[in-house]
C-alpha cells in the first residue's frame, strides 16, 4: 500500500511535538521549592485560599564534619576530654550528658576563663546544626515543645534558670553564654525561646536581661532588637510565637518605638496578622499604650501598604481611644497616606463626633480631590447633626474671635497646618454642595445655613 510521505512526515512531526509537550508539562511539575510566586491567591488541595508571599532562596546548606582542631589545644586535658567525646557522638541523650559535666567543670573553682572563648568555639562548631531549620514543632503541644528544648545547648540555658544570680557558677556561665553569643549569635532568639517553651523556666524570662547586660553590647534594648531581627530572619512562625511574651516582659523596650512592630508586619500573612488580633482581643498581646501610639503610627507612615494595613488592623484591636491618635491626621496627605486615611475613615464612621475629632478633621487642607472631610462630616450629618452643628458652631466661635492675621510664610510652612475660619467656612461649602447633589441627604443640611450666617465672610 502506497503512503504519501508528506503525511507521514506530518504524523511524525505531530508525534514528537506532543511528546516534547507532555515532556515540558512533566517538568513544570517537579518538586523544586519556588523563590517567587504571584500576588494571586491560589486554592490548595484542602480547598483553602493560599496567600503567596516573597520568601528569600535558601541556599543548599552543605554539611561538612566539625572541625575543631584549631582550639582543642587552647583547652586543659579534663575540658578538651569532654569536649572531643561530644565530638564523637551522635546521639542527642549522650550528647546531654556530656554536656552537662562541661557545664559543672565551668562552674567548678579552678576554672581557667582564658579558655572560655575556644570552649565557646568549639560548642558552637559541634553544634552548628542545632541552629540550623524551624525550632518551633509543626504541632505545639507541651510535650512537643518540652522536646524542643531537650537539645545539648539547652543545658547551658537549664543550668542558669535553676540557679541562683548570687551564686558564684552564675556570673561564670553567663559569661560562657555571652562568648557563645559572639560566636553564634542565633543563640539569643534561642535563649528566648527556652524561656517561653520551657516548663523550667517559667517565670524566668528576666533571666534574658541578665544575659544581654553580660554581652558585648551590654544593653537590653540592642540586644533585644538583634535578636528578634535574627528570628525575623530565619524563622517567622517562632517570631509570632515569642511576640506576646516579648511584648508583656519587656514593655519599656517593645512599646516605645516602632521598631519591632514593623519587623513582625514585615514578614507576616494574613494568618498570622490573624492569630495576633485574637491575642490582642483575649488580653495575651499589648502592642500599643497611650503614652506612645501616636508616634508609632506617624512612625509606621513611610512602612509598604501591608505593613500598615496590618499595623491599623493591630491597633484597632486594642481599646485605645480613638481620640489619642486623631492629630495623626494633621500628618496625612491624600496622596502619599491612603492606607492611614482609609483606616481612620471607617473608624471615624462608627464615632460620634466630639470637638476635638470635628477640630482635626476641620483642620485637613482643602482640596478638590481630597474627600476625607466631606464624606464624614456627610456621615456625621446624617447621624449626629445636632452634635456635629453644635462642636462646628463652636470652632466658628472660637476662630471668628480671634484677630485675623496675614498668614507669613514661615507659618505656612510650618508642619501642622493650624485650622482657620476661611478653611472651616470652605469645608462646609463643600459639605453644602455635597448634600446638594444627593436628594436623600438634603434633610440635615438645615443646621449648615445658619453656621455660615455666624461667620462675617457671609454674604448671602
Amino acid at each position: 500500500m502506497f503512503v504519501n510521505p508528506a503525511v507521514k512526515m506530518e504524523e511524525s512531526v505531530s508525534m514528537e511535538m506532543d511528546n516534547h509537550v507532555s515532556d515540558k508539562e512533566e517538568g513544570c511539575y517537579d518538586n523544586t521549592e519556588a523563590a517567587f510566586s504571584d500576588d494571586e491567591e491560589e486554592v490548595n488541595n484542602k480547598g483553602k485560599k493560599r496567600e503567596f508571599r516573597f520568601h528569600p532562596i535558601k541556599e543548599a546548606v552543605v554539611e561538612e564534619p566539625a572541625d575543631i582542631t584549631p582550639w582543642l589545644d587552647q583547652l586543659d586535658d579534663t575540658m578538651k576530654e569532654k569536649v572531643q567525646q561530644l565530638q564523637k557522638t551522635s546521639d542527642t541523650e549522650t550528647q546531654c550528658e556530656v554536656m552537662q559535666e562541661v557545664v559543672d567543670l565551668i562552674m567548678e573553682e579552678d576554672f581557667d576563663p582564658e579558655q572560655m572563648s575556644a570552649l565557646a568555639s568549639c560548642l558552637a562548631e559541634l553544634f552548628k546544626d542545632h541552629f540550623r531549620g524551624d525550632v518551633l514543632p509543626d504541632d505545639i503541644t507541651e510535650e512537643s515543645l518540652e522536646e524542643s528544648v531537650s537539645k545539648p545547648v539547652c543545658l547551658i540555658f537549664r543550668n542558669l534558670v535553676t540557679m541562683q544570680e548570687d551564686n558564684s557558677g552564675f556570673s561564670v556561665l553567663l559569661d560562657m553564654l555571652a562568648e557563645f553569643y559572639q560566636k553564634q549569635p542565633k543563640i539569643g532568639y534561642h535563649l528566648l525561646y527556652y524561656l517561653k517553651a520551657s516548663k523550667a523556666a517559667n517565670g524566668k524570662m528576666m533571666l534574658y536581661e541578665s544575659f544581654a547586660q553580660a554581652t558585648a553590647l551590654g544593653d537590653l534594648h540592642t540586644c533585644l532588637m538583634m535578636d528578634m531581627k535574627a528570628c525575623q530572619e530565619d524563622d517567622v512562625r517562632l517570631l509570632c510565637y515569642l511576640t506576646p511574651s516579648i511584648y508583656s516582659e519587656f514593655p519599656d523596650e517593645t512599646l516605645r518605638s516602632g521598631e519591632l512592630l514593623n519587623m513582625i508586619v514585615a514578614v507576616i500573612d494574613s494568618t498570622q496578622l490573624q492569630e495576633l488580633m485574637c491575642h490582642v482581643m483575649m488580653g495575651n498581646l499589648v502592642m500599643f499604650r497611650k503614652d506612645s501610639v501616636l508616634n508609632i503610627l506617624i512612625q509606621s507612615l513611610d512602612w509598604e501598604t501591608f505593613e500598615q494595613y496590618s499595623t491599623w488592623q493591630l491597633f484597632l484591636a486594642h481599646s485605645v481611644p480613638l481620640e489619642t491618635i486623631i492629630p495623626i491626621l494633621q500628618h496625612l496627605k491624600y496622596k502619599e497616606h491612603p492606607e492611614a486615611l482609609s483606616c481612620l475613615l471607617l473608624q471615624l464612621r462608627r464615632e460620634k463626633p466630639s470637638e476635638e475629632m470635628v477640630k482635626m478633621v476641620l483642620s485637613r487642607p482643602c482640596h478638590h480631590d481630597d474627600q476625607f472631610t466631606t464624606s464624614i462630616l456627610r456621615h456625621w450629618a446624617s447621624k449626629h447633626d445636632d452634635t456635629l452643628g453644635e462642636h462646628i458652631k463652636a470652632q466658628l466661635i472660637k476662630n471668628n474671635n480671634q484677630p485675623r492675621k496675614r498668614q507669613s510664610l514661615r507659618s505656612s510652612s510650618s508642619k501642622l497646618a493650624q485650622l482657620t475660619l476661611e478653611q472651616i467656612l470652605e469645608h462646609l461649602d463643600n459639605l453644602r454642595l455635597s448634600l446638594k447633589t444627593k436628594s436623600n441627604y438634603q434633610k440635615p443640611s438645615w443646621f449648615i445655613f445658619p453656621l455660615f450666617q455666624q461667620s462675617p465672610l457671609w454674604f448671602g
